[in-house]
């Protein structure tokens, strides 16, 4: 027999057969090492990873020190409220009560001995720039030693004057600068100009002795005024930080013009300084003139002056604005 010999012709076929279904899993297997591996879906569409909410929130929020940005949305409220004492150092003034006029020159001590009672308080609101504010002062004095005036000097006299004053302020205002703080950068300033009205309620007394000639002793009844009314009220208050903490303020307002009877005016001049005690309250020590004249003219006539000058001492607490921002670190 014959010996058979390997024939090359079938294995080079089977080979060429086997070699396009090899190839596909050749390109599957791990590329090899320092290569780069090709994409295998060329001409698709490439998506990136939508961020996570947390990384959202993260880059949102401030970094440390630093302090939330102001939103733009509608502007927020904010407004003080004072509680103050005014002592006069000397009062001087006249009641005159159906043309019966007493002069009136009290010190300190003089006042405090006469006081029954007393009352005032000060605040302010606002929303943006624009606001009210009101001032409320009151007092109540007993029959305070004063001096009869006119033909009737000619005698020998002594009289008692009581008096009931309250006068409240309720006005419109615009600020201008920055809003009222305890605590500043040292320049900032606001100035605020106000109109309005004040309601001014009186009620006097007046008691009068008359020594005549020849010892008789003449006694006059008492003669009692009560009276309320309003006046148009403008006026401006400021105030600018001198150090973060220490604020120089003034104000100054004027009302009636004579539009309530022959003589209607009433005004304050106040200048001081204001000293934060914590991050809302302040401390404020000031110099402050009050002045009131009313008189309706009549040959009988009704009316009164004031004039007081002294120190005035208030707590004034600051609340509302922007609120401080949280410290986190932002992610890049």
């Amino acid at each position: 027999m014959n010996e058979s010999k390997p024939r090359p012709v079938p294995v080079l076929a089977s080979l060429a057969l086997a070699l396009p279904a090899l190839w596909p899993a050749a390109g599957l297997a791990e590329p090899a090492r320092g290569r780069a591996p090709e994409a295998t879906w060329i001409g698709q569409e490439l998506r990136l990873p939508q961020p996570t909410p947390a990384l959202e929130t993260a880059q949102a929020e401030p970094a440390p020190g630093e302090t939330a940005p102001a939103s733009p949305s509608a502007p927020l409220w904010s407004g003080t409220v004072e509680l103050y004492g005014f002592a006069p150092l000397r009062s001087t003034g006249s009641v005159t009560i159906r043309g019966q006029e007493a002069e009136v020159d009290q010190d300190l001590g003089e006042i405090l001995d006469v006081l029954r009672f007393a009352a005032s308080a000060r605040g302010s609101i606002e929303k943006g720039r624009v606001g009210l504010q009101g001032d409320l002062w009151y007092i109540n004095l007993g029959d305070q030693a004063s001096r009869l005036v006119g033909p009737r000097s000619l005698f020998t006299t002594t009289a008692d004057v009581g008096q009931t004053l309250g006068i409240y302020d309720l006005a419109l205002r615009y600020r201008f600068g920055e809003r009222e703080s305890a605590i500043g950068k040292p320049g900032t300033y606001s100035v605020i100009p106000y109109a309005g009205i004040r309601l001014i309620d009186g009620r006097l007394s007046l008691a009068a002795t008359l020594d005549g000639p020849f010892g008789r002793t003449l006694l006059e009844p008492s003669r009692g005024l009560q009276r309320t009314w309003v006046q148009p009220l403008v006026g401006t208050q400021a105030s600018v930080f001198l150090s973060p903490r220490l604020r120089a303020f003034a104000r100054g307002d004027i009302g009636g013009f004579g539009l309530a009877g022959q003589q209607d005016l009433s005004g304050n001049a106040q200048v001081g300084l204001g000293y934060a005690i914590g991050d809302n309250t302040d401390l404020n020590v000031s110099w402050r003139y009050m002045g009131l004249k009313w008189n309706n003219g009549d040959a009988q006539s009704n009316g009164f002056v004031s004039n007081l000058n002294g120190i005035e001492i208030g707590v004034k607490f600051f609340f509302g604005g922007a609120p401080r921002g949280t410290a986190v670190a932002s992610t890049p």
